[in-house]
């Protein structure tokens, strides 16, 4: 039996992730359906070309295979570790990229801070804090999908730590770009900058969520103080696509 083609996200499980991946069902997005098992191609999420992939075993492998004949090998698993590892192992061409913490919440921080939300005219400063401290951050001014950045300025003016809103679904709010000028860390800025964002965010799409590299446990400790759950993920990649480094 053929897999059922979704066209609502009503269709769709309630997984965070799955529901990020899905975009609110955007223009180009696709997703498919096998029992429990769920795949979701989403082209454009977060500078990737990006395959969502939910559930385990034989029906979740179909529907791997299946989408992939369709949206074609650009398309990068990406979903739950051990439904990841289940990829790697049944299909030859595709090769594990990283593993990694996805974040989220529902509730509040409640931070109060300095922080606030840049206009328009504060591009430039942005742009010149990333290029200087973190220029391969996947959110960057102007790119497809970041919306708005939070800022916390110095008592001088100086803009020295931000965090992107970029690639929220209409169900998760996604922060990324999280940035502290050297100088002006250990003042509290990033918990600012996060803060401001992820309270927006939960009022907004009812969830906040973030990715978090597994190596990076500084992070990982500032998000569960912040209050956000963690769960093991992984990214994988067809091999004739890893001169592509991101994940």
């Amino acid at each position: 039996m053929a897999p059922t083609q979704l066209t609502d996200s009503t269709d769709l499980p309630s997984d965070a992730l799955v529901r990020w991946g899905a975009q609110g069902m955007r223009s180009g997005v696709r997703a498919w359906r096998d029992g429990d098992a769920v795949v979701v191609a989403c082209p454009d999420l977060s500078r990737r070309h990006r395959l969502v992939v939910h559930g385990t075993g034989g029906r979740l492998l179909g529907l791997v295979r299946h989408a992939l004949a369709i949206v074609g090998r650009d398309y990068r698993p990406i979903g739950d570790d051990e439904a990841v590892t289940e990829v790697v192992a049944e299909f030859p061409d595709i090769a594990l990229l990283d593993r990694f913490w996805w974040m989220d919440t529902v509730h509040p921080t409640e931070v109060v801070g300095t922080a606030r939300w840049l206009t328009d005219d504060a591009t430039d400063e942005v742009r010149t804090l990333i290029d200087s401290e973190y220029p391969g951050s996947y959110a960057q001014p102007g790119g497809t999908g970041v919306r708005r950045w939070a800022g916390v300025r110095d008592e001088s003016g100086e803009l020295v730590a931000v965090a992107a809103e970029a690639w929220s679904a209409p169900e998760v709010g996604f922060l990324a770009g999280v940035i502290t000028a050297p100088a002006a860390r250990g003042r509290g800025h990033a918990i600012a900058v996060c803060g401001l964002t992820i309270d927006t965010l939960v009022a907004e799409t009812t969830r906040a969520a973030l990715m978090v590299d597994s190596w990076n446990d500084a992070a990982r400790t500032l998000y569960t103080k912040l209050g956000l759950t963690s769960r093991p993920i992984a990214a994988a990649a067809h091999r004739a696509c890893l001169d592509q480094p991101l994940l």
